[in-house]
């Protein structure tokens, strides 16, 4: 009926998620003189407890099949049910990396709640108790998983199982042929978040801002007076121009460098040597006295013929998505009663 076919495998990766959560645990026995007579790892398999205790009362068969023995675990989905308090817009979007760069919109996911039941089957009463005690100090009342949703786009979460109620039954009722079965039944819930499908086409990133200042509240009837414009700023070197090179060496301190040709070069600038990004204050011949280290980076060594990289308008173009930028900001006085038309792109 909606005519695209997706599938994230969110549920999938949230059950197996919760099943290897219980995949490593163990049980001791003892004998009277407190020495170890066994470890056993316990198995845990999916499905309802209810097939598991069908074939326990199972024979071998010609084809050597045995019955299930015990300790067991076994969980199974045991609801989906929509999650209200989670709620967001449903038009409120955000954007991501895809595997191959592109930069898509992505709207908000359903919160949705996954009911899960593990069940715990022993024969024997300090068996469930060995079990239950290395899985209940974990869940106050919840444990967070780590879950890797939308390979895609890189979309990792991090999911709650929250441990709700712990019921419990003995059915030790019976003849002495009759196997007893302890069955203990751990309830969760785990919150997850349902994606929609994620778009095949890159989303534009918005490269200026231009904000407009009027004269009055009234703007149909106001004049322009100010606006104000910001676009990115590159602070490091994209496009490895290799505008010049050092002529000598230099260590992580002197402020002053010199340079094998200072022309392509100009003040009130940035330059990055390396993996320093330098802020150029003034230039004497082929002498730039600078100031080190700068947007975050550290005052290094450098040596004689090492490649200078002006970080220029053409690196603004470069920014990638997901990097760390600057604004270059500008604010003009209009004065002259004139505004600015969206729909011509142009002042009217």
């Amino acid at each position: 009926m909606f005519g695209q076919y997706y599938y994230h495998e969110i549920i999938r990766k949230t059950i197996i998620s919760f099943g290897t959560l219980f995949n490593n645990l163990y049980i001791k026995h003892q004998d009277d003189n407190g020495a170890d007579v066994s470890l056993m790892k316990v198995p845990i398999a999916y499905g309802p407890a209810q097939k598991f205790l069908v074939r326990l009362d199972e024979k071998p068969d010609t084809r050597n099949r045995v019955a299930i023995t015990y300790p067991r675990m076994s969980f199974e989905m045991t609801s989906l049910v929509y999650d209200s308090s989670r709620k967001v817009s449903t038009v409120q979007t955000f954007h991501a990396n895809k595997s191959n760069g592109d930069n898509v919109k992505v709207y908000m996911p359903a919160p949705y709640n996954i009911g899960i039941q593990l069940s715990i089957m022993v024969k024997y009463q300090d068996d469930v108790l060995q079990i239950i005690e290395q899985i209940l100090p974990m869940f106050q009342p919840q444990f967070n998983v780590t879950v890797d949703l939308i390979d895609s786009i890189g979309e990792k979460k991090d999911i709650p199982f929250i441990l709700n109620n712990i019921g419990m039954v003995d059915n030790y009722e019976g003849d002495y042929s009759t196997r007893r079965n302890i069955i203990y039944t751990l309830d969760f819930t785990a919150k997850v978040s349902m994606f929609g499908p994620i778009s095949d086409s890159a989303d534009p990133i918005i490269k200026k801002v231009q904000v407009d200042y009027y004269t009055d509240t009234q703007r149909n009837n106001a004049s322009r007076q100010l606006r104000y414009t910001a676009k990115p700023k590159a602070i490091k070197d994209y496009n490895n121009d290799k505008t010049t090179t050092l002529s000598s060496n230099v260590n992580d301190v002197v402020t002053t460098i010199n340079v094998s040709d200072s022309v392509s070069l100009i003040a009130d600038s940035y330059i990055q040597i390396n993996q320093e990004v330098l802020y150029i204050k003034a230039i004497s011949g082929n002498s730039l006295n600078v100031r080190r280290g700068e947007n975050n980076t550290t005052a290094s060594t450098h040596e004689d013929g090492d490649f200078i990289n002006a970080i220029t308008i053409a690196d603004n173009e470069l920014i990638e998505y997901g990097d760390d930028f600057g604004f270059d900001e500008e604010t003009f006085d209009f004065g002259d009663g004139r505004f600015y038309s969206p729909n011509k792109g142009t002042d009217v």
